[in-house]
């Protein structure tokens, strides 16, 4: 018989609003559902709660089938119908009442990584997965991760930062002063979106501004940051006061560089696991991930990502993750599959860390 209630928290308002949905299915099928009940709550993409057959019905729908085949606008009203079929099933937030022990939060992006959420289960005094609101609101800002690591000593890539309000006032002159700092190619990041959302490589100036405006959709700041020419080095991160690494895994792009069509539309990607390198080196990169980990101050979970640059071979910090995919294709869960924990165990892992983290 289940001995505790889990809330499988999902959706969201970020554009990975469909990623949580494929990531929240694949833990539905792999709880261990003698230890655990679970208890599906879908967040719409305009912040409205949902809970019994309507979450129900989201979590069962063919999510990766949708997205192959769909518009995003297909996908956005299909949503919706099932979203407002029942006014009964509105979550009103009575976590006590629902009788929820544990909270598994596994929205990507805003609201879901930035602490926000978190914030909001804290508040409700509800235990939960993955990293407090200080780590995620850190950890979410590309900039902000940044300064913590390179001031706990970790390699970082070179870069500045750009505010919307700045560049609608004078964009020419943002562009030129970007195109004489920084030598081509080039990122152009929104800081605070993950799955490679509004990131551009600018090969040539006449891109720039485009990318600037792309990134500029979707947050109010931007980084432009130095191409590192290397391998993508990924680690797995789990546990709260003694946290373990995982083997390392290495993504192979399929193309330009590792961005959402290539995550989740195109699957043109290959992942190595372990990453084809030394066993020192493996080591050294697991080393470095726990010092990034603590240095951030994470707990529960986070995948921590890398490049290994060709010419230096220096480990640089690209960005922490502290809601990963979990998804068939997702190298957290495969990650620490490799290293002896499945995804059932993994699971329960995180649930048993997000009850211990209220005793601790």
């Amino acid at each position: 018989m289940p001995t505790h209630r889990v809330a499988l928290i999902f959706g969201g308002q970020s554009t990975e609003h469909e990623i949580s949905i494929i990531s929240a299915r694949a833990i539905a099928n792999h709880i261990d559902t003698e230890a655990y009940e679970l208890y599906p709550i879908y967040v719409g993409h305009d912040g409205s709660w949902f809970k019994g057959e309507t979450a129900q019905k989201v979590l069962d729908l063919d999510m990766p089938a949708m997205l192959a085949n769909a518009s995003a606008d297909t996908i956005r009203e299909r949503l919706r119908e099932i979203s407002f079929s029942d006014p009964r099933n509105r979550f009103l937030f009575d976590f006590t009442g629902e009788g929820i022990d544990v909270a598994l939060p596994i929205i990507h992006g805003s609201t879901g990584e930035d602490g926000k959420i978190q914030g909001l289960l804290d508040m409700f005094s509800v235990p939960y997965t993955g990293c407090g609101v200080h780590a995620s609101a850190m950890t979410m800002d590309k900039e902000t991760t940044k300064i913590c690591a390179e001031h706990a000593g970790l390699h970082i890539a070179p870069y500045t930062t750009i505010r919307k309000l700045r560049y609608q006032q004078d964009p020419q002159q943002v562009v030129s002063v970007i195109l004489e700092e920084f030598t081509l190619p080039f990122f152009v990041k929104p800081a605070s979106q993950g799955s490679s959302i509004g990131i551009t490589k600018v090969h040539r100036p006449e891109e720039l501004a485009a990318a600037l405006e792309k990134a500029f959709m979707v947050d109010t700041k931007v980084l432009i940051e130095k191409t590192i020419e290397g391998r993508e080095i990924e680690v797995a991160v789990l546990g709260n006061d003694s946290p373990v690494a995982s083997v390392p895994g290495e993504v192979e792009p399929g193309g330009d560089f590792y961005d959402f069509t290539d995550k989740y539309i195109n699957g043109k990607a290959s992942l190595h696991i372990p990453a084809r390198l030394p066993e020192e080196v493996l080591q050294k990169v697991s080393t470095e991930a726990l010092k990034a980990y603590r240095a951030l101050e994470c707990r529960g979970m986070s995948r921590v990502d890398f490049f290994i640059e060709h010419a230096t071979g220096k480990i640089i910090l690209n960005e922490i993750n502290t809601v990963p995919g979990f998804t068939g294709i997702s190298m957290y869960p495969m990650m620490m599959d490799a290293s002896g924990i499945d995804f059932s165990q993994l699971i329960d892992r995180l649930l048993q860390l997000a009850l211990e983290k209220t005793l601790s």
